[in-house]
């Protein structure tokens, strides 16, 4: 298996990161490019134990009079106006290989500064931090999003998270939802019902009647019909941004089509068109593995995100278990916020996977 590591650009300047990222022997490390907020633990930082990136922003210039509508926001949390530029500059100056991750629809400022734009469910709520595809708006900034991104940056790849719909659950302020809902009764609440969505008035109501009323069951599908909007958004979004892609494309997603997030459901026709499918593997993901293995296109690689944090698997024995499913990449997460005490679990799982 290839391994790909991932990293904010803060980490990658952090004295120490070449050689650790060499010392592990990964293949390709992912820089993030484009990434919403997050308050992220520097546990190798002698000077501070966080930054808190306190929205999502672009992590190279800004230029002037190329963006739409929607404008990415640059961070000040960072010294540099191209830290990610700096980031890949000193990876490949090192010898070691680089993806450009890029984020693309989990946007909350601007989803906060134009509503209009996001997801809005059968209740008529707007969810600020999902940028839905179906506006043509959102397609050009994410169109341009990643050409921004990409321009002058010696990549090997580029990683497309969130190229589809986000829904209702998402971790934000407080989070009080969790729980809460059945699988059922989520997957309604995370379809859009936005104009440019174009789903029947009729469905809203029959939806809200079925939220309601209790008779959906807790594995119950919700009627097809709500899903033929949201992959043409979605096909529509990621032909935008792969027209802009001069380089082999892993794909975050996830075989369940009425999937949302960070790794939205994969439309029928997605895994033609990219390198790799990278799949969700946060828990013991080779069943997940062997069906995709079966599913998909033998021309698709298969990826398995993997984390290095919280209660993990034994990293070594599970990376091996997904190579044995048929995984063709390990994707393991996080070179910067896995510190020292969880590093000899990352040199377990590289172990697994390249042996």
């Amino acid at each position: 298996m290839r391994v790909v590591a991932y990293a904010y650009p803060w980490d990658v300047t952090t004295p120490g990161f070449l050689d650790r990222a060499r010392e592990l022997g990964v293949d390709e490390v992912a820089v993030a490019v484009s990434y919403h907020s997050a308050r992220a633990a520097t546990p190798w930082s002698r000077t501070g134990s966080a930054v808190h990136a306190r929205h999502a922003a672009f992590y190279r210039p800004v230029r002037e009079g190329v963006w739409g509508k929607l404008v990415p926001a640059t961070p000040d949390w960072v010294d540099s106006p191209d830290s990610a530029g700096e980031a890949v500059a000193l990876l490949a100056d090192a010898g070691i290989p680089v993806a450009a991750w890029l984020v693309l629809t989990h946007n909350s400022l601007l989803g906060e500064r134009f509503p209009e734009l996001t997801v809005r469910n059968c209740f008529g709520e707007r969810y600020p931090w999902a940028l839905c595809p179906s506006h043509e708006e959102v397609r050009a900034y994410a169109a341009t999003l990643v050409e921004e991104a990409l321009a002058g940056l010696p990549v090997s790849s580029v990683i497309l998270e969130a190229c589809g719909q986000l829904g209702v659950v998402h971790q934000c302020q407080h989070e009080k939802t969790d729980a809460v809902w059945s699988p059922a009764v989520a997957r309604l609440l995370s379809v859009c019902c936005c104009e440019a969505c174009g789903v029947d008035p009729g469905f809203r109501e029959d939806v809200v009647r079925l939220i309601t009323s209790g008779e959906l069951t807790a594995t119950g599908e919700p009627p097809s019909e709500l899903l033929a909007a949201r992959h043409k958004a979605t096909d529509a979004l990621r032909h935008a941004v792969l027209e802009r892609v001069d380089a082999p494309v892993a794909l975050h997603g996830d075989l369940d089509p009425w999937a949302t997030g960070a790794l939205p459901g994969l439309t029928p026709t997605a895994a033609d068109e990219v390198a790799t499918v990278v799949l969700p593997c946060w828990q013991p993901g080779e069943r997940l593995v062997a069906t995709a293995k079966s599913r998909l296109p033998s021309s698709v690689g298969i990826g398995a995100y993997v984390t290095a944090l919280g209660p993990s698997p034994d990293l070594h024995a599970y990376a091996g278990r997904l190579r044995e499913a048929g995984a063709g990449e390990l994707h393991l997460y996080h070179l910067g916020l896995a510190g020292p005490a969880r590093w000899h679990e990352l040199r377990g799982a590289v172990a697994a996977a390249t042996r």
